[in-house]
């Protein structure tokens, strides 16, 4: 039987509930989101005049909820404009509705007496072969189901997203006894190809994988911390980006999840489990007390942290007070700092004899042991619980990964002298002879299970660029990119500079990859599996340049990358780019002439050289202006005033797409461009968009002048800048800057409607940068930008 998932509901518009809903409305599928109906009217509500039975009352909750949406951040709509796929109901008078529905998702309150209600009603009304899964974070899936049509316990499981459902990539499905298989495997290609999710399949477990780890890990944490009478600072201070966990480390990330809904997922393990994992489970007193106080965390404005004024204090869980943060300042933490790699800095701190190192073992040790002891509880598999918990809490190595990188051997060892109890399986598979749970052979990855390695399955669409060089697929690579052969006669430039910023490096290799591709395959893709796609230019090397007065080097250099962007744009082999994160400055223009811009969801695109003085000195400002004229329908007459206006605009104030659906709002994308949701998807459906461009015979873009709006709109332009100047709003440097952008999108001093070449608005573009970069006022900017990482306005 195969599915179809065209329609959705969801049952409880809480922030999950309406989290979820927004996820589904990113990916376009138009969904229901009903909650109760209120059984009290609002103060307002009364001085309108309405009653209980009124349709703008009954729909409060789920109203207000589609409000919020629009406010939160970050924001849960990758496009305001999304919200119009979701409908406000209740569930008393809508639930007729959900036999239109594919897949009625639930988020009511975690009481199993309520949900089974909840699954009593749906049964009643939903069509048959319909999916209904429950989004509970900890209670028996298979328990909700008991009592319910054949039909429906074939179609329901669970799906337990993260939050924020937009961001958060873990999706953990959790089968019941009855779930047909084919559901199953629907809802995990469903949650990979559609919703862009990491799904793992997790069992029928108190608070299934993610969760179970995550907290015993940060109770253990806690343990420890008190045990050893270290601050809430200093175990925050190594448990964070240091061993490869995000940047809130222990005690932050508990304040950002909120002190009430850990205590809830704790002691809902606490009541499910026994022996050792029980004691981990049951939460400290001052805990309990801070609970007590509401003193949750960021939601109530103080937890472990508080800020006041501009500093941070944390708390002392002794005498409640808060003090100065303070952090680890140990040799074995500095020596660590200087490894390179996260798997590099465990090992050389967790196996000193430092005080950090030895809290480091204290913490990680018990979260390896206890997850090998929960494999075949839990998961069947180590691969399924690795992923959990990179998806699920942001950790760059899962336990095992862990594990492997500290050494199974030595870990194991220490381990079992301090009387930590290593599960037999582990300890077979080491007199078997098998010293790491992962190993590679010939570019294939594979991990132990059951006495051997098995190959990690993958979605097909995954393509693994660090596999790929592993198996000799490189042409050619210098510091600052690789030219790999992806299959099918495509070719992949990969940036891998720092922070991917654009060098004389990559321009050369960039010319290197369309000549090659020009010469012998049928197209090429820019992009890469960094942290971002390319936050823009080497900045430090133009400053360099600019400070030796060297205005000749920044001439080649500004000269070259347009030239480089050029042979993008009219290669005759289509040239696709694969933008996803930060895609800033440099970036952009990359992106801007080619053929087609295959964009991850998550893509935050931005012409942004104003922050540092100056302008896009890489052709930037032409394409965009062009992109914004083709945007424009053909049919329908319209003013090339605000075309430049709507350009002018985005660049000067430096706008920063949100997600890659604005970057199609601000034009740096346009509807025949791509969006993946999934972001492992990224590089596959780039390179699927050069195939199909090739099979469509593509031919290079004709050259054509473009028409400015000259003397007389540069004057406009200037005019709202002038505005905003005397309002205060700009300095007088960025009205400099201003004037020079301005000039660059009017086309110079010539009369409206003039059709001009590319070159002429290049070489504008050019004499502008290079006029910027001489400013003294620019370069205090580019150095600020570069020492602090932040603007400067001066």
């Amino acid at each position: 039987m195969s599915f179809r998932i065209r329609k959705a509901a969801v049952l409880g518009s809480g922030v999950m509930g309406s989290g979820i809903a927004a996820h589904l409305a990113n990916v376009g599928i138009p969904t229901l989101l009903l909650d109760i109906v209120p059984k009290e009217l609002t103060a307002r509500e009364k001085a309108k005049g309405l009653t209980l039975e009124d349709r703008e009352v009954r729909n409060r909750n789920t109203e207000e909820a589609l409000k919020r949406l629009l406010k939160q951040k970050p924001a849960p709509l990758a496009s305001k404009k999304n919200l119009n796929l979701i409908t406000a109901g209740n569930l008393e008078d809508d639930l007729d509705q959900l036999k239109d529905v594919d897949w009625v998702i639930e988020v009511v309150v975690e009481n199993l007496e309520v949900k089974q209600k909840v699954f009593e009603q749906i049964d009643h009304c939903r069509k048959k072969g319909s999916i209904i899964s429950s989004n509970t974070s900890g209670i028996s899936v298979e328990a909700m189901s008991e009592g319910r049509s054949d039909d429906f316990q074939k179609h329901f499981l669970g799906t337990h997203f993260f939050n924020p459902p937009r961001y958060l990539k873990l999706l953990e499905v959790i089968p019941t006894q009855k779930t047909a298989p084919e559901v199953l495997e629907f809802m995990k290609r469903f949650g990979e190809d559609v919703l862009g999710k990491g799904v793992v399949v997790a069992k029928d477990t108190p608070n299934f994988i993610a969760n179970r780890i995550g907290t015993y890990g940060l109770l253990i944490a806690v343990r420890e911390m008190l045990k050893g009478g270290y601050s809430i600072g200093e175990v925050d201070s190594i448990t964070g980006t240091l061993i490869g966990r995000p940047k809130s480390a222990t005690f932050r990330t508990l304040d950002v999840v909120g002190l009430d809904t850990f205590i809830h997922v704790a002691n809902n393990v606490y009541e499910l489990v026994d022996g050792e994992e029980k004691e981990v489970f049951e939460v400290p007193g001052f805990m309990n007390k801070m609970r007590e106080k509401g003193w949750l965390g960021s939601k109530s404005g103080q937890g472990f942290y508080v800020k006041k004024g501009k500093e941070i204090l944390q708390l002392n869980p002794e005498t409640f007070e808060y003090e100065p943060r303070k952090k680890f300042k140990t040799p074995g933490l500095e020596l660590a700092k200087q490894e390179k790699g996260t798997k590099r800095k465990m090992k050389a701190l967790m196996y000193s004899e430092d005080p950090a190192g030895k809290l480091l073992w204290n913490i990680t040790a018990p979260v390896l042991a206890i997850s090998a002891e929960l494999l075949g509880e839990i998961a069947d598999d180590i691969v399924a619980i690795d992923q959990a918990m990179k998806w699920g809490f942001g950790w760059e190595l899962g336990p095992f990964e862990t594990w492997d990188a500290i050494g199974l051997e030595n870990s194991v060892a220490k381990m079992e002298q301090e009387g930590i109890k290593v599960p037999g399986w582990v300890k077979d598979m080491l007199d078997g002879g098998h010293t790491s749970f992962y190993k590679e052979v010939d570019g294939i990855e594979y991990y132990f299970s059951n006495g051997e390695y098995k190959e990690i399955p993958k979605n097909p669409k995954v393509i693994d660029l660090k596999l790929l060089k592993k198996q000799g697929k490189v042409l050619k690579k210098n510091s600052g990119a690789s030219v790999i052969d992806v299959g099918d006669e495509v070719l992949l430039l990969e940036f891998h500079s720092k922070s991917n910023a654009i060098g004389f490096d990559i321009i050369q290799m960039l010319n290197y990859a369309i000549e090659e591709t020009e010469r012998n395959y049928k197209g090429l893709i820019i992009g890469n599996q960094g942290k971002n796609f390319c936050v823009g230019a080497n900045i430090a090397m133009i400053l360099m340049a600019a400070q030796d007065d060297d205005i000749f080097e920044v001439d080649m250099v500004v000269r070259q990358f347009q030239q480089a962007m050029m042979k993008i744009k009219y290669s005759e082999k289509p040239v696709v780019t694969a933008p996803f994160g930060m895609t800033l400055g440099g970036g952009s223009e990359v992106c801007l002439p080619s053929a087609h811009i295959q964009a991850s969801m998550e893509t935050y695109m931005g012409l942004v050289e104003t922050g540092v003085g100056l302008i896009p000195g890489g052709g930037g400002n032409k394409e965009l202006y062009i992109k914004t004229l083709k945007s424009m329908d053909n049919n329908v007459e319209f003013d090339l005033q605000q075309v430049a206006n709507k350009v002018f605009e985005t660049i000067a104030m430096a706008k920063v797409s949100t997600s890659a659906e604005e970057a199609v709002e601000n034009n740096f994308l346009n509807q025949a461009d791509g969006i993946s949701v999934n972001g492992d998807h990224l590089i596959y459906d780039a390179k699927q968009a050069v195939l199909s461009l090739h099979e469509q015979g593509y031919k290079p873009p004709v050259r054509e002048k473009i028409p400015v709006t000259g003397e007389t709109g540069y004057a406009a332009l200037l005019l709202g800048a002038e505005a905003m100047k005397l309002s205060g709003y700009i300095s007088e440097h960025d009205m400099k800057i201003a004037k020079k952008l301005a000039y660059v999108i009017a086309g110079g001093k010539v009369p409206y409607g003039t059709m001009v070449d590319e070159q002429y608005l290049l070489d504008l573009e050019k004499e502008a940068f290079l006029s910027l970069v001489a400013e003294p006022k620019s370069q205090q900017r580019m150095q600020h930008m570069l020492v602090k990482g932040k603007p400067l306005r001066n």
